[in-house]
């Protein structure tokens, strides 16, 4: 027996779950939110119910808004249930559900107008952004905002009928300032190092191809904090879907499944205020980069520096991932050895000990994290998680033995099959570019490293391109688990 979620059910889902001590009549909008998917509903969406929990600052509710396909699947899916989500919180030894309600409303995605009015709101102080990291229009060899990306050109020759999500908070800005309004503070929760410079950089250099005194107005007032944010949260399907039903008796069409573990550090930057977020839990800090460097490179890097080899094997959960010897052990000794060595210094914070964190995380079970999402945009992900360390390493004229080995292996995992034949379905936007490439790099290990948009320098560099060509020879003639084996044992170099 289920119980469909929604406002006038939660006395019956309270059984069974924690559901909100606050009535959703008491919030009001403050927030405007794009990109309102499972990491938003298990991050930001869940710090501020803790919030509203304790009684505070009601009038900082969360109205989502967004512009792709799955956008408008979610308002549905959210609609139909009154904007309540699911999270299902499950750690080693513990699981729990609770409801959140701190969304009130959802903006029509594909209607323009309708967001940027709801953008011109003075309620609306904060519009922050969970658009994953290939959202940005960043050339990934550069790092810098890329104008010339079909969109943004797009939008930067029609203003006034945006299509992008900087589109629109570029048009929602001009509206303000022409209503006398300050402008609100545009707040990233992705996995990017400066994720609030490169925000501005895109809503900067959007505005900038249309209206140059607009874009210096942007400059000048609106604020961009820089932030990092943590928490794995697998996608959601029907094994989710099942668990809510089965353990938690709740009909929730798109429930969220996370771990108990959850971080996010902010710089205080928000001119018209914001919640008391510090009250519970999150860190307001003057300089977010030492944590963001610990964050990405530490347990992003090492994502994605097991989902290769993990595809390769045929491991389908993050956990059976950490579980197998040689996968663990090839992991542990690249962070110890060459990611750990070139992370600067995080207040308060042993980096060993993080480390030590993050392989209890990643060997936690019930969250059922898969493989397929860690090896997904690689293309997008390998230039932010893994070549940065290998570029710090290079700079200092230290080996990169293991990183160049991941980029291997991850050349390896275009060339269609793993080890045991099986064929590997890709979800990268470049993927076609990426297999041609890989199958290429068979024979000539450069036509790998010549994707200079993703390597660049690195790709240049002759040191990597030897420990680079002999690990992806390895590769093809003994095979994952070998390799993997003499990588552990010191002897791939060689």
């Amino acid at each position: 027996m289920t119980t469909r979620l929604s406002l006038g059910t939660l006395d019956a889902i309270s059984k069974t779950a924690t559901v909100p001590a606050y009535r959703r009549d008491q919030l009001s909008a403050g927030i405007l939110h794009f990109g309102v998917g499972n990491f938003h509903r298990a991050h930001q969406a869940v710090y501020l119910d803790d919030l509203f929990n304790l009684g505070l600052d009601h009038d900082w509710a969360i109205v989502g808004a967004g512009v792709l396909a799955s956008d408008a699947a979610m308002k549905d899916k959210l609609a139909a249930q009154d904007y309540l989500t699911t999270v299902v919180e499950q750690d080693n030894n513990k699981s729990g559900a609770r409801v959140t309600g701190a969304m009130i409303d959802f903006v029509t995605p594909g209607d323009p107008a309708a967001i940027v009015a709801r953008l011109a709101d003075p309620a609306i102080r904060i519009v922050s952004l969970t658009i994953t990291e290939g959202g940005y229009f960043i050339n990934p060899a550069s790092g810098h905002f890329d104008p010339e990306h079909p969109a943004i050109a797009t939008d930067g020759a029609n203003p006034d009928a945006p299509k992008t999500v900087f589109g629109l908070i570029v048009a929602g800005l001009k509206a303000r300032k022409a209503a006398g309004l300050a402008p609100f503070t545009v707040m990233s929760c992705d996995n990017i190092p400066g994720n609030g410079e490169v925000t501005h950089a895109a809503v900067s250099g959007l505005a900038r191809l249309s209206d140059a005194a607009f874009a210096d107005w942007i400059d000048a007032n609106v604020a961009f904090p820089n932030g990092m944010v943590d928490r794995i949260t697998p996608a959601t399907g029907p094994r989710e879907i099942g668990i809510a039903a089965s353990d938690y008796g709740i009909d929730d069409a798109w429930p969220v499944f996370c771990e108990e573990f959850k971080q996010w550090v902010l710089e205080d930057k928000f001119p018209l205020g914001r919640p008391a977020l510090e009250k519970v839990g999150v860190q307001f800090v003057p300089d977010v980069a030492p944590y963001e460097h610990m964050k990405i490179r530490i347990l992003n890097g090492g994502h994605a520096a097991i989902a290769y080899p993990a595809s390769l094997l045929d491991i389908h959960f993050v956990h059976e991932a950490m579980e197998d010897d040689d996968i663990r052990a090839f992991l542990a000794k690249l962070e110890h050895d060459e990611i750990i060595a070139v992370v600067p210094p995080v207040p308060d914070t042993d980096l060993n000990d993080y480390f030590k964190l993050i392989e209890t995380r990643f060997l936690n079970p019930k969250i059922g994290d898969t493989i397929p999402r860690l090896a997904q945009d690689g293309s997008n992900r390998q230039p932010k998680f893994i070549l940065p360390s290998a570029a710090d390493r290079l700079a200092r004229g230290e080996d990169v033995v293991g990183l160049s080995l991941v980029s291997a292996l991850w050349c390896r995992y275009f060339a269609g099959t793993s080890d045991s034949g099986k064929t590997i379905v890709f979800n990268d936007a470049s993927a076609e570019r990426l297999q041609a490439a890989a199958l290429a790099a068979k024979t000539d290990p450069d036509a790998f490293l010549a994707l200079s948009d993703i390597f660049g320098d690195v790709g240049r560099s002759d040191l990597f391109r030897r420990r680079f060509a002999h690990a992806l020879k390895t590769l093809w003639e003994k095979g994952t688990r070998q390799t993997l084996r003499l990588y552990i044992e010191g002897k791939l170099a060689e």
